[in-house]
C-alpha cells in the first residue's frame, strides 16, 4: 500500500527540478496534482529557495500548512556543483545572455585555481548579478536590464562554508560550493575570473544540498505527481 499523505497540516515535497524549469513551474506542477487529488480548486503550495532556469536540483516544496516552515527551509547553507568556463563572460554571468566579451585563459592552471578558491571562503561581500530578482527602487533587476537600463546593485554580506576543485579540464572547471542563503554562484564564477586574470561564467548549475536534504532524496517531478496520485490521503483531526 502507498504511505500516506497529509497535504493540508503538510508535506514537504523534495523535487530535483528539471533544466529548463522555473521553480514556480515545478510548484505548479504538484499543486496541480494535490488539487486533483484533493478535488479542490484552490490550494497553498509553496517552495523554499528559488532555482533558476538553467539550474537543475534539490527543490523543497511545501504543502498547507507546511508553508510556515518555507523560511527556516530556505535559511539552511546549500551545496552546489557549478560547471565554470574560463576565458568569456556574458552580462548574466551564465548562459541566459549571449559572450560580451573575452578574454586569454591559456595562462591559468589548475594550481592557479587551487590557490585562489581559499580566498572567497569564509564571510564575503558579493555583488549580485544585474540579471537577478534583487529589488531596486521596488522592481526586479532582471526586468530593468533586460529593458536595457543601468542597473546598479550593493555588495551584500554572506557566507561560503567550502570550495573544492572537483576537476580542471581548461578551459572549464567543476567546482563544488557549500554556502548561506542569498549567495549567487553566478556571480562567484564572474569574480572567480577576475581573480585568475580572466573572465569566466556559469555553464551548468545544479544544487545537490538544502540543510540537510540531499539530490539523493529528490524525487523527478513526474515520480513526485505519481506519488501524489497514488498515495493513501489522510486528514487533520479536527
Amino acid at each position: 500500500m502507498a504511505e500516506s499523505m497529509d497535504f493540508i497540516s503538510g508535506e514537504l515535497i523534495c523535487i530535483d527540478k528539471p533544466l529548463g524549469w522555473t521553480s514556480f513551474d515545478a510548484v505548479k506542477r504538484v499543486r496541480g496534482a494535490i488539487q486533483r487529488r484533493l478535488h479542490v480548486k484552490k490550494f497553498k503550495v509553496g517552495h523554499a529557495g528559488t532555482l533558476d532556469p538553467l539550474a537543475t536540483g534539490v527543490l523543497l516544496i511545501c504543502t498547507g500548512r507546511a508553508t510556515r516552515k518555507i523560511d527556516e527551509l530556505q535559511s539552511g547553507d546549500k551545496e552546489y556543483v557549478a560547471t565554470i568556463r574560463l576565458g568569456a563572460t556574458t552580462p548574466s554571468f551564465d548562459l541566459e545572455t549571449e559572450v560580451d566579451a573575452t578574454y586569454p585563459w591559456e595562462h591559468i592552471s589548475r594550481e592557479d585555481v587551487e590557490r585562489v578558491l581559499p580566498s572567497f571562503t569564509g564571510r564575503i561581500m558579493q555583488v549580485p548579478p544585474v540579471f537577478s530578482a534583487v529589488k531596486v527602487e521596488g522592481k526586479r533587476a532582471y526586468n530593468l536590464a533586460r529593458k536595457g537600463k543601468e542597473v546598479e546593485l550593493k555588495a551584500k554580506p554572506l557566507e561560503i562554508k567550502e570550495m573544492e576543485l572537483l576537476s580542471f579540464d581548461a578551459p572549464e572547471m567543476v567546482v563544488r560550493i557549500v554556502c548561506s542563503k542569498g549567495t549567487y554562484i553566478r556571480a562567484l564564477a564572474r569574480d572567480l575570473g577576475i581573480a585568475l586574470g580572466s573572465g569566466a561564467h556559469l555553464t551548468s548549475l545544479k544544487r545537490t544540498r538544502v540543510g540537510k536534504i540531499r539530490i539523493e532524496d529528490c524525487l523527478s517531478v513526474d515520480d513526485a505527481v505519481k506519488k501524489i496520485s497514488e498515495t493513501e490521503l489522510s486528514f487533520p483531526e479536527s
